[in-house]
């Protein structure tokens, strides 16, 4: 099987990826979802897809256990340890809905409701079982680079408003060249885009790509329009969406000859990326089994 770039809306992943689920007051019972429908994913394509929507529903397509994890969590896939093959292997179709007026107008300072009750789906479904630790790992510096940062702030920096009841239904993918609804980033095999990205999400996403903590001293905040292009290395194998499934194999480079991350986020963004340590709290799965079929 082939891995084939894919470019798809992310309107909600894309603001509140940088913000942590916050723990649940002691005695107080974790919300799920009223229904859930879990299958494999059987497709033989390798789109995936992930969406909140307006009254409290979730959809997800074509995603592994521990991206799921990651959304669920608010953690990046190098902060997950341990678990089967299949976690990162096998792929999945969730259809879940949160009871009626259940899950209010988004709160940025508050635990994200859906994030929340993904969490029960994944701990009673799968019978996921873990446990946090703080370890040192590898990690990057992102600071100013000489020159200045040429990252561009939109023009437009009110806060981004998450889809409510009666709004138009959000496009479900946007292709190459085509407008990018304001709050939504794309990303594909190496290329990054964002149309009033908050900074700290594209911090998030470039962490993700590079399979290490990012440690932003840039000091740069607010809404961002941001193009970044590089020419990944040969055989990587980190996608968005963390590590590729076993037996998919990355695509070649379209132009070999293209920089690195490193090079494009100095030369395009005025940013530089610099080799750390930190300490970074990550889970550890202690079990996890598959699901049973709806």
């Amino acid at each position: 099987m082939k891995w084939i770039s894919v470019l798809f809306l992310l309107p909600f992943l894309a603001p509140i990826i940088a913000i942590p689920v916050l723990p649940q007051a002691p005695g107080e019972a974790k919300p799920s979802f009223e229904v859930a429908s879990i299958k494999p994913n059987t497709s033989g394509q390798m789109a995936m897809s992930i969406m909140n929507q307006p009254g409290g529903r979730f959809v997800a397509n074509g995603l592994t256990f521990r991206f799921l994890m990651t959304h669920a969590y608010r953690v990046r896939d190098f902060q997950i340890i341990g678990g089967p093959g299949w976690t990162t292997s096998d792929r999945w179709n969730i259809e879940a809905r949160a009871e009626e007026g259940a899950v209010p107008a988004r709160d940025p300072n508050a635990p994200d409701p859906i994030a929340l009750r993904l969490q029960s789906l994944l701990e009673d479904r799968f019978q996921l079982k873990f446990h946090r630790e703080t370890r040192e790992l590898p990690a990057y510096e992102l600071t100013i680079a000489k020159g200045g940062p040429k990252v561009k702030l939109s023009e437009d920096q009110t806060p981004f408003r998450p889809p409510e009841k009666g709004d138009p239904p959000a496009p479900q993918a946007i292709r190459p060249g085509g407008p990018m609804p304001r709050g939504t980033m794309r990303m594909g095999r190496g290329e990054l885009e964002g149309n009033g990205l908050a900074f700290t999400s594209f911090i998030q996403m470039l962490s993700q790509q590079l399979g290490r903590p990012v440690i932003d001293k840039t000091g740069l905040s607010g809404l961002y329009d941001i193009k970044l292009q590089w020419t990944p290395e040969m055989g990587q194998r980190t996608t968005p969406f963390g590590p590729l499934p076993a037996g998919v194999e990355p695509p070649p480079a379209s132009d070999p000859s293209g920089p690195s991350i490193f090079t494009a986020v100095q030369e395009q963004l005025g940013l530089k990326l610099e080799s750390t340590k930190g300490l970074v709290e990550v889970l550890v799965i202690d079990s996890v089994e598959k699901p049973t079929e709806n």
